[in-house]
């Protein structure tokens, strides 16, 4: 299974539920903020299009990717490909922006927060997701992990204002991410994968309710699993 909106809580799913549960909850939590002519930055295969645009006031999604991005669907191509300097538009051409989890494969995060602002009108705002508790991948072009610190940062420094950050889990969800990522993930035999996912999915499935409740500010001694947020255009 490999979907992004309406993900199982299924024993294959183990390493993947929480962050794309999370994200997608994100999403529709700044739905209300999206409007007009919508930048997608790092498309992939733009798993949230759909959905955006039969639930939000976008009426055009644009999909933006690197030259050499890593092929997730061979039927589903950018609309725009840039070299990841200069984003192929006019400045104040959008009204909104997207990045899910984009932003730890660039090796100069600023070059690309700065080219988001640029392409925003005034007030514009862009809606960002990073992990913070995930194994590497697409190696060797996975670059940083971000605290709430400095991504507020390097968003100051890029020209935005407004900045709001939040977890998308705390310790629980932390805990269910690495057992789901250890059971799913690590070298292991099949039978062995099988037998310890059966055992550990209702323990995943407890953490995960019990990091409802959980209230996550970034003081010394928190865990979190990533981060999600906006920031406007100054």
């Amino acid at each position: 299974m490999d979907n992004f909106t309406n993900i199982d809580f299924a024993t294959e799913n183990l390493d993947r539920y929480q962050i794309r549960s999370s994200i997608f909850s994100a999403i529709k939590k700044t739905i209300p903020l999206f409007k007009g002519e919508l930048l997608d930055v790092g498309s992939g295969k733009m798993p949230y299009k759909a959905y955006i645009l039969n639930n939000s006031k976008v009426n055009n999604y644009v999909g933006l990717d690197i030259e050499n991005a890593l092929l997730y669907d061979s039927h589903v191509k950018p609309d725009f490909t840039w070299d990841g300097t200069i984003m192929p538009f006019e400045d104040l051409s959008f009204d909104c922006a997207f990045a899910t989890e984009v932003l730890e494969h660039c090796p100069e995060p600023e070059v690309v927060l700065k080219e988001v602002n640029r392409v925003l009108k005034p007030d514009g705002v862009f809606f960002f997701t990073v992990p913070f508790l995930w194994n590497l991948h697409e190696a060797p072009h996975d670059e940083y992990r971000y605290t709430p610190f400095s991504l507020r940062r390097h968003l100051e420094n890029s020209g935005f204002m407004d900045i709001e950050i939040a977890a998308t889990g705390g310790w629980h969800a932390s805990m269910a991410q690495m057992l789901g990522l250890w059971v799913r993930r690590s070298p292991m035999s099949s039978s062995k994968r099988k037998y310890l996912s059966f055992l550990i999915k209702p323990v995943i499935k407890k953490l995960l309710e019990l990091d409802k409740n959980e209230k996550v500010l970034f003081t010394d001694g928190q865990m979190i699993t990533g981060l999600y947020g906006t920031a406007k255009k100054k």
